[in-house]
């Protein structure tokens, strides 16, 4: 057992929580308490009623999300959303949440973790948000043919736009929705992205800019840094964790 301060203060100080301006109403963080103490430690994506349940279903009592339940401003707990801070409270299970920290860290990112799982270690900052980064970059040669074969057989499906080289020099990563990345990967010296989602538009782009975009999946791409720091909790203070999977295919 271990309280709830301890693992609030371990998340934030090692996603440097603070640094990050996020969007507005995104309120990173612990979202909503419990008695104060925690025997199991969850992962899932997003917060919601049907995570929720699993989740206290399985025991957690502390479970960290990427998207957290607030985006926008204020809203009568009535409904659907009272039924998700219900079910919370009534399993006496601790919310934490962590988007833009997750998505750039260095070493428990998103991102980072991506471009690990394709081979490669060592990357640089990209997509700067706010003076800090949110995406990540890798300066290696790689053929086109073997990155998406590599991107297929981790997500399974992949939608590939593929105009740009055959052989790329540096790849660039930005889970979940990388609209705002497609402008930056000229300044990066990059052409290609491997990312969630984009909007329709840029197909356009990637035929006049001639780019490489990859789209793996908003959610398929943001599992990697809560089952990271889930893990890395666990160990550190001695706790079982688990990964809540809610099979979203979008």
């Amino acid at each position: 057992m271990t309280s709830l301060t301890d693992l609030v203060t371990y998340c934030d100080t090692r996603t440097r929580r603070a640094a990050f301006k996020d969007a507005p109403g995104a309120i990173n963080g612990l979202q909503v308490a419990n008695d104060g103490r925690a025997t199991k430690i969850g992962a899932a994506v997003d917060a919601g009623l049907v995570p929720f349940q699993r989740a206290v279903a399985a025991g957690v009592d502390f479970l960290i999300v990427h998207h957290g339940m607030f985006w926008g401003a204020p809203q009568p707990l009535t409904g659907p959303a009272y039924e998700r801070v219900a079910e919370l409270v009534r399993g006496n299970c601790a919310l934490y949440s962590n988007h833009l920290p997750l998505d750039g860290h260095p070493e428990i990112g998103n991102n980072a973790l991506l471009a690990r799982s394709l081979g490669w270690k060592k990357t640089e900052p990209f997509l700067l948000h706010e003076g800090e980064s949110i995406g990540r970059l890798v300066r290696a040669k790689v053929k086109r043919a073997e990155l998406r074969a590599k991107l297929e057989q981790l997500y399974g499906r992949v939608i590939a736009i593929e105009c740009g080289s055959a052989a790329p020099r540096a790849v660039a990563f930005c889970s979940g929705a990388g609209n705002s990345a497609v402008p930056q990967l000229a300044v990066a010296g990059a052409d290609t992205l491997v990312t969630g989602e984009l909007r329709e538009e840029w197909f356009n782009v990637a035929q006049e800019q001639r780019l490489n975009l990859y789209l793996c999946g908003h959610y398929a791409t943001e599992v990697h840094g809560v089952k990271a720091l889930a893990a890395e909790l666990a160990k550190k203070f001695g706790l079982p964790w688990e990964f809540i999977a809610t099979d979203n295919p979008l």
